[in-house]
């Protein structure tokens, strides 16, 4: 609160002028708007006319940062609020606007300079600014003349004050342009210097890339940086380097230490250049070369991590900036250490900017474990991990797979279920034959925690060197580099990596441009670009496979809506200008799974890298009891109503009153805090919406993020809310906008120091707030974050909740992907799927339920979205609709809960379908039945219809499986609203089910 409050002061102070108005966009309420913005723009100019007038002149010195303001309309409007139709323009440039226009009462009037129209969708906005109209009546505008000297002659209205449609949308002191005099008189006092450099504090964060600032223009190059800050406190600050001139390449910062009076030190080693490189998202050190192009503007985002046991004082000391050819820039730095300390190094402040020594965070960054995983074994060339077994080959590739989950996929079992019909092979095939990837010895396993393991073997194939580096992790996922040198020219007829599923194993299939479905008994697949695909996944539903095919630029694309502005990076290696492919074919006892690269020439020396990532599923078994004992209520209400309601979990999402800016939950903390206090005391859990995929304008560290390049805010277009367009710089993806809080975003990169940052912040909320987990939605980040996002909720949080929301991807603005496959790498960290907007819950087939919403085949159990899902087919999983604020009547929901707790299903055992001796069958494979089990007491029968046409079914029932005697039981269909009328039958009825519903029928 206090930044803004300096900005708008700031700005009014260069100014001569007022910018006043409420704060409630700055902290996160609704905002309160002084006018229409949608008809008028967010910025004006108040000027007061003492008199009427036929003619009144006007100089508004706008200093506007936007590069073509001839081309934009200036609206004026009376004392009445009515527009002005008299009005003509003069001499319209950055510096500023000359204006007359006709003034039939004494009074204020306002001129608005960047009237816009708002189009496209309401989230999705396409704001484009309103073209220059002229309404000027023709004889008016004649007897007014052109003669800018006349119009000097005329009455002048007296300017009185700039404002904005709001705080937030004002322009800062570091917005007003400098004025082409300005900056000729600059360049003169400075002639021949290339690179100039700006200090400023954290106060005035840099802003615009093509132009000097007012203030920077007025004091020159420069000067000295001054600033306060307490023991313990991170103090961020910035230069801004411009290159008047010419291009200025490789920029440097050096620090030297900051020393007082008394010889007391803040040493260099306290000191980061964020813009020169850092700690990147994986834990690794990374450098980045900054070049400054003619007439750009660069900033500089440095930090002092003050110590905390830094003495009061004044310490003095210099900061050194140099170039490729370029003098250098010594720039004195006075930082006064006041009493006291800083608390959580400033961070409870987000305005404070302390917070941006998160993004070189390498918190919850290890190979430590996390639940349900257990550690790795070794045991030879055997590799255990949960309910998993891999044994190695001599190449280090997997000889056998094995999985040990049960089908119904509640437990883990002695016998294993073995998943490789034959070892999987690496071959490099030319003239001569087909050469295997061989090694002499074996691979030496070495432990790096008790959740990851890696090894490397050196070898060759044919008449390539070889070399696998590869690692496994407790969850499941095997990471394979595979380089191929040439030791001379070659020419290859193909590289082939070889699958041979046990045909048992390879029952459905998922990928490669098809959706979750009985895996094909041939198919062929080849590399575009235009698809988001890289790889599948094949099995059943206690043992499969997930594979990718990439190379070492590897890069993730972006998704939801995004792909193809940052798609797919095809590998050099696999695709080999699409020669590359991958072919399944179903043949005798085995489905092999063959990925090729085809013929090519490989140079003496060259490399190939023939990457492959592959996942062993499930992850873990599916806990039935707790799914259905975690009861969600989506949305903001009173905890009190949610109890009311039957939840036990509140998922508050953004654009909610206590997390009003999407992906950045820190600006309502106290009645965010206040709400989960609330809930906890109701025995509620509270999660929150919030992830990376774009970050809200509300951010205060997004200037200095904008500063990074595209490290971390993708490149595009721009466009999209007008606050983007006038306080951004152009290349950026405009993203999700909430039309009634004015809360617009941008696109992120996909694997960038945002996700250190985002990480140190759910751990800040955990200990601050007391988030119970998070509820995600098109997640935009890969498996190294999501294992840190589960690792720090766990140490903060008991029990903690994450949740995934998907829309469906499978389409051509995602790159056809699906949304299970393209979020496989994050399931073994989550608790529960929503899947999710636009998919089909009634012309799918019960394999898609199972494979691409469900969850079960992986060790999760999901919900259903769009319009509600099909409550008859969603029991057979476990699924059922979301209870919302503002949605639908929620009695239908609210009655299956209570049947669950009348019947105790929390206690029973869930026996799906697809299990082989499932208790209770229907012999048809159009209706099936999921039994929840309490033996020797009750079961509950969940009965669906996939059937084209209504239908009658006979049960076969198990009944020692249930414990019960048929004699002696009654089958009853409760009455359940929106679900199903009261019914009864007995064992040998016939049961009429309509197509596309079903029953639950209690048995006991």
């Amino acid at each position: 609160m206090k930044h803004q409050e300096t900005l708008s002061i700031m700005a009014g102070v260069l100014l001569g002028l007022t910018v006043c108005g409420s704060l409630n966009a700055a902290n996160g309420a609704a905002p309160t708007l002084r006018w229409n913005a949608d008809q008028l723009g967010n910025h004006r100019y108040l000027v007061q006319v003492a008199k009427p007038a036929d003619a009144v002149h006007v100089v508004i010195p706008w200093r506007r940062r936007d590069a073509h303001p001839e081309q934009v309309n200036v609206i004026v409007t009376g004392p009445d609020g009515q527009a002005v139709a008299n009005v003509r323009r003069g001499t319209i440039d950055r510096s500023s606007g000359e204006l007359v226009f006709q003034a039939s009462k004494a009074g204020t009037y306002a001129v608005y300079y960047q009237p816009y129209v708002n189009a496209g969708r309401a989230n999705y906005p396409t704001v484009t600014y309103a073209e220059v109209r002229d309404t000027a009546d023709p004889a008016w505008a004649q007897k007014v003349g052109t003669d800018a000297g006349a119009w000097r002659r005329l009455p002048s209205a007296t300017l009185l004050n700039y404002e904005a449609v709001d705080d937030f949308d004002a322009y800062t002191a570091m917005e007003r342009t400098a004025t082409p005099t300005e900056m000729q008189a600059l360049l003169k006092a400075h002639a021949g210097q290339r690179l100039w450099i700006f200090p400023e504090t954290r106060a005035n964060p840099i802003r615009m890339f093509d132009a000097l600032p007012e203030s920077w223009a007025k004091r020159g190059p420069g000067g000295s940086l001054r600033d306060s800050a307490l023991p313990g406190e991170y103090l961020s600050f910035q230069f801004g380097a411009w290159a008047p001139v010419g291009n200025v390449d490789n920029l440097q910062v050096s620090f030297g230490d900051l020393r007082d009076a008394q010889g007391d030190v803040l040493p260099a080693g306290a000191f980061t250049c964020f813009n020169l490189g850092g700690i990147d998202y994986a834990g690794q050190p990374f450098t980045t070369r900054v070049d400054v192009a003619a007439g750009r503007v660069q900033p500089l985002w440095m930090g002092l991590d003050v110590p905390a046991t830094a003495k009061p004082g004044v310490y003095r000391g210099e900061v050194t900036v140099t170039a490729a050819g370029v003098a250098a820039q010594r720039v004195p730095v006075e930082i006064t250490v006041g009493n006291g300390k800083a608390v959580a190094h400033g961070d409870d402040d987000p305005f404070k900017l302390t917070r941006l020594r998160w993004l070189n965070s390498t918190l919850a960054q290890d190979d430590e474990l996390v639940k349900p995983f257990t550690a790795i074994t070794v045991r030879g060339d055997t590799l255990g991990i949960l309910g998993r077994d891999i044994a190695l080959a001599a190449n280090g590739l997997p000889e056998q797979i094995s999985s040990r989950f049960d089908e119904r996929m509640t437990s883990i079992a002695d016998r294993a279920t073995t998943m490789l019909a034959a070892p999987i092979a690496f071959t490099v095939e030319d003239a001569t034959g087909t050469h295997p990837l061989s090694s002499a010895g074996h691979p030496a396993v070495q432990q790096d925690g008790p959740a990851r393991v890696h090894w490397q073997v050196a070898g060759n194939a044919g008449p390539l060197q070889a070399e696998v580096k590869a690692s496994l992790e407790a969850d499941g996922t095997l990471t394979y580099a595979i380089a191929l040198t040439a030791t001379q020219a070659t020419t290859l007829k193909d590289v082939r990596l070889t699958m041979p599923l046990a045909n048992k194993v390879a029952r459905y299939q998922l990928g490669l441009g098809r959706q979750g479905d009985a895996a094909p008994d041939d198919f062929q697949w080849k590399w575009n670009v235009e698809n988001n695909q890289d790889g599948a996944w094949l099995g059943t539903v206690n043992a499969g496979l997930e594979f990718h095919l990439r190379d070492e630029h590897y890069l993730r694309p972006l998704n939801t809506n995004f792909y193809h502005q940052q798609p797919l990076r095809m590998p050099v290696s696999w695709d080999n200008h699409g020669q590359g492919g991958v072919r399944l074919h179903r043949e005798g006892n085995d489905y092999r799974v063959e990925a090729y690269g085809g013929p090519r020439q490989m140079a003496a020396g060259e490399t190939l890298h023939y990457d492959v990532v592959l996942r062993v599923t499930p992850f873990k078994t599916i806990e039935p009891a707790k799914h259905f004992a975690n009861r969600y209520f989506h949305g903001n209400q009173d905890v009190d109503a949610v109890k009311a309601d039957g939840a036990s979990v509140v998922n508050i999402h953004h654009a909610s009153a206590i997390n009003p800016w999407i992906n950045y939950p820190f600006l309502e903390v106290d009645a965010m805090r206040a709400y989960v206090d609330a809930a906890h005391q109701r025995g509620i859990k509270v999660k929150i919406y919030d992830t990376v995929r774009e970050l809200s304008d509300r951010a205060p560290e997004l200037p200095m993020l904008e500063s990074l390049g595209h490290e971390v805010i993708s490149s595009g277009k721009g466009g999209g809310f007008s606050w983007l367009q006038e306080h951004m710089n152009g290349d950026y993806i405009a993203a999700w906008h909430v039309p009634q809080n004015r809360d617009a975003s941008v696109i992120n990169a996909g694997q960038s120091r945002w996700h250190n940052y985002y990480i140190e912040g759910l751990d800040w909320l955990a200990r601050n707030v007391g988030i119970d987990g998070l509820y995600l939605d098109d997640v935009a980040y890969d498996r190294t974050t999501m294992k840190r996002v589960r690792k720090v909720l766990q140490a903060r949080r008991p029990d903690p909740l994450i949740d995934l929301h998907s829309a469906n991807q499978y389409n051509e603005r995602d790159g056809h992907n699906s949304s299970t496959l393209l979020y496989m790498e994050l399931f073994p960290y989550l608790d529960r799927l929503w899947f999710g907007e636009y998919f089909d819950y009634e012309k799918t087939s019960p394999a898609y339920w199972l494979t691409e919403m469900s969850g079960i085949p992986y060790g999760l159990m999901g919900e259903m979205l769009q319009n509600d899902g099909n409550p008859w087919r969603g029991m057979l999983f476990g699924m059922t609709r979301r209870s919302r604020e503002g949605g639908a009547k929620d009695s239908d929901l609210h009655a299956l809960w209570k049947l669950w707790d009348s019947f105790g299903i929390e206690q029973s055992d869930m026996v799906g379908w697809w299990v082989h001796d499932t208790p209770v069958k229907t012999g048809r494979d159009d209706v099936l039945v999921t039994s929840y089990v309490r033996k020797g007491d009750a079961t509950l029968i969940a009965l669906a219809s996939w059937a084209p046409q209504a239908t009658k079914v006979k049960l076969t029932i198990d009944w020692t499986a249930l414990g019960l005697k048929p004699g002696k039981v009654t089958l009853v269909a409760p009455a359940l609203e929106g679900f199903q009328p009261a019914a009864a039958f007995k064992p040998d009825d016939a049961i009429p089910v309509e197509p596309g519903k079903g029953w639950l029928i209690m048995v006991k």
